[in-house]
């Protein structure tokens, strides 16, 4: 038989439910299919506006609209066309319903859990397709499916599950671990963005510094050639300073340590062309920076939130 049996409104950024139909199925299949609904919370971010996971006799359909994820799980044989008319009733009740500052602000999990009534009425519409009223709507819809046809997820793409490895390497049992050619890191900070700031400063006026010692070599001026290469090896490190605050990489606060001595040893090397202020300033900025990058580590596991 062709039904909807459960729905879901997730927030895109970490995977926080926000609320959920309450009266799913038990059996094993179903259960098997939250487990999948867990991984994709963790992925939002990751996937496009509108996808379909099939697992077998199940379907998952999800579509995002301003951080939120909209989620439902349907037998194969239901209609795509009724399915994500569904998630687009969610959607456009859901934003209307609550404000994005509210959305945004949300802390405990489910604490839009009222919207289940809204759910339950939509559920029970779509699982009698012949008392639907929106023939029209469905046709527009069927026509937006056909050009733009939902992406279809791939259970390589979720991670590891029933011991098969993903080349996404996402361990939803252990640690959350994520390769990190796909980690991302937790989100800017004012500070963060004034030491992306002043570490480019830095290596603007290394580089400026850098150029002009090249001119006084060039007009023999007697100007040491290694200056020029503390210049710029100094310019260096403060771009790949911000590249690690911006970016997550293997070993990145041993990097981030050895990058800041770089940067101590090129301003030692030019303690006779610079004045105290600004080796205190070039280093002072080299240490807040590495400071930046200690405190911006990599996003952890979603919080199991029992989705």
């Amino acid at each position: 038989m062709s039904m909807i049996l459960s729905a879901s409104v997730i927030r895109v950024r970490d995977g926080l439910p926000l609320s959920a139909s309450t009266d799913y199925e038990q059996g094993t299949g179903v259960q098997e299919c939250r487990k999948y609904f867990k991984m994709l919370s963790r992925k939002l971010a990751q996937l496009p506006d509108r996808c379909t996971l099939k697992t077998g006799h199940y379907n998952i359909n999800l579509i995002s609209s301003l951080g939120v994820s909209y989620l439902m799980l349907c037998t194969e044989s239901y209609p795509d066309v009724l399915a994500f008319s569904l998630l687009d009733e969610l959607q456009k009740e859901f934003i209307t319903t609550y404000n994005l500052m509210k959305i945004d602000a949300a802390v405990r999990p489910y604490c839009f859990m009222e919207f289940d009534n809204f759910i339950q009425r939509t559920k029970q519409r779509y699982n009698n397709p012949r008392s639907l009223s929106t023939k029209i709507n469905l046709s527009d819809m069927q026509t937006e499916i056909k050009l733009r046809p939902p992406y279809q997820i791939s259970m390589r793409e979720l991670g590891p599950a029933n011991g098969v490895t993903s080349a996404f390497s996402v361990d939803y049992k252990g640690a959350g671990k994520i390769s990190s050619g796909h980690q991302r890191l937790e989100p800017a900070t004012l500070s963060g963005i004034v030491a992306f700031i002043l570490s480019l400063l830095c290596g603007a006026l290394n580089l400026i510094r850098g150029f002009h010692a090249i001119e006084s070599l060039l007009q023999s001026d007697g100007e040491d050639f290694n200056y020029i290469i503390a210049f710029f090896l100094g310019t260096a490190a403060c771009l790949y300073q911000c590249y690690l605050l911006v970016y997550y990489t293997g070993w990145r606060n041993v990097k981030s340590f050895l990058t800041f001595g770089l940067i101590c040893l090129c301003n030692m090397y030019l303690y006779e062309l610079r004045n105290l202020w600004q080796l205190f300033f070039h280093v002072t900025v080299g240490a807040f920076v590495t400071l930046q990058i200690w405190l911006r580590q990599a996003q952890g596991k979603a919080p199991d939130y029992d989705v």
